[in-house]
């Protein structure tokens, strides 16, 4: 082997006082990531426009705020990727902590920031920071960490699964009280999954989910807007000017766009017939836009993006690294979840709830979580592919 190549071997297995190989690292999902958030971009210049001019703002008013929100997540998404992930695993009690605090902070008056009836930001000089974001990535490192120490317990004890699940309550608890049911649904989910690939036993596991889904049936039926969108889910077309009005505009626009789409920026709907085309139901637009074709293809993006980040899950457990598997596993359900519900809400699948799709909705906050989620997930492929000898792509890097 030549010095140079003898000096890369070097650099990588020491990674963490040189600068890594960037072959250790999956580009397949690099790639997947940036064109996510590249059409996001495209399509927030179709679908912000007319928002932001009934708001009184530039027409790229949200395309630059998007562009900052990139920036800042991929800054941080660059400097998590050079911590360890045995370091990371010592903050999960920490962060869950700061999170339930900023979770109680948000439904104080004074630090709260409302928006259509509900307090999910703080307000700080122009700027608002959503701390349920912050808490689904925390739960996903809190888990983690405490499946790999308690992973005995959670398996075969019961009282290791009611820890788990107490830590899950609490926080959905809190989430609910914002109102944000959309949050609480993936946080539960996300951490249910997570304990399934640690072990937990199969019957133990259905209760605990059964369980979950029959407080959040509880928590959607006793506030009467949310079983009034329950009732407008089975039949919008019964109140299309009310509450279907959301659900049956989203239709409309994936019917307009058929097979091949009415065209970039042609969106009918986007002109305030939909509202929060730019967030919660970007998808429909982009179906009307770019048609089934493109709507299909959006899909599968997220499919590969989700294969990618369980594939480096499971290479980092063959290994025994625990943790960043699980970590992983996490991050996978996180991102996969949320896809899930907009994709189902904007097709009428399931009941009408604001969640962002990620990479590709104007949501600054999500944005900026969601990479530095991928940024932990990278750093796992990277020590995994270290300890292996291969890269998680496959095979060994070129030397």
């Amino acid at each position: 082997m030549s010095s140079a190549s003898t000096m890369k071997s070097q650099a990588v297995r020491h990674g963490s006082r040189t600068l890594p190989a960037f072959d250790y690292y999956d580009k397949w999902l690099i790639c997947a990531v940036i064109i996510s958030c590249c059409l996001g971009l495209i399509m927030l210049v179709s679908t912000s426009g007319p928002i932001a001019e009934k708001r009184g703002v530039s027409i790229f008013y949200y395309f630059w705020r998007q562009i900052f929100a990139l920036g800042i997540g991929g800054f941080f998404a660059l400097l998590i990727v050079k911590v360890e992930s045995k370091a990371i695993s010592k903050i999960g009690p920490l962060i869950i902590l700061i999170v339930s605090a900023l979770l109680v902070l948000v439904l104080l008056p004074y630090f709260s920031h409302e928006v259509n009836g509900s307090k999910r930001w703080l307000y700080f000089s122009g700027w608002t920071f959503q701390p349920s974001e912050l808490a689904k990535l925390a739960v996903v490192i809190y888990l983690a960490a405490f499946l790999v120490r308690h992973n005995k317990q959670v398996r075969t004890q019961s009282v290791g699964l009611i820890k788990v699940i107490f830590v899950l309550a609490i926080l959905a608890a809190l989430l609910l009280a914002e109102p944000d049911f959309g949050s609480s649904v993936v946080l539960s989910g996300t951490g249910m999954g997570m304990i399934f690939l640690a072990g937990v036993p199969l019957l133990r596991f259905l209760s605990a989910g059964a369980g979950i889904i029959l407080m959040l049936g509880i928590a959607a039926l006793v506030e009467p807007y949310r079983a009034a969108r329950i009732i407008s889910f089975l039949n919008p077309w019964k109140d299309e000017r009310d509450t279907g009005y959301q659900l049956t505009n989203a239709l409309i626009a994936l019917g307009r766009g058929d097979w091949l789409g009415v065209g970039l920026g042609n969106s009918v709907q986007a002109l305030h017939f939909l509202p929060e085309a730019h967030t919660d139901f970007v998808f429909a637009v982009i179906g009307e836009e770019l048609g089934t074709v493109g709507a299909i293809g959006i899909i599968l993006i997220f499919v590969f993006i989700v294969w990618r980040i369980f594939r480096i899950g499971v290479a980092a457990e063959k290994i025994g690294q625990l943790f960043g598997a699980y970590m992983t596993y996490g991050v996978s359900f996180l991102i996969g979840m949320q896809a899930m519900v907009h994709v189902g809400v904007n097709l009428g699948y399931l009941p009408t709830k604001g969640l962002p799709l990620p990479f590709i909705s104007y949501a600054s906050n999500n944005l900026i979580f969601i990479l530095l989620s991928i940024g932990l997930v990278l750093r796992v492929g990277y020590e995994t592919a270290v300890h292996s000898g291969f890269s998680v792509a496959g095979g060994k890097p070129n030397d």
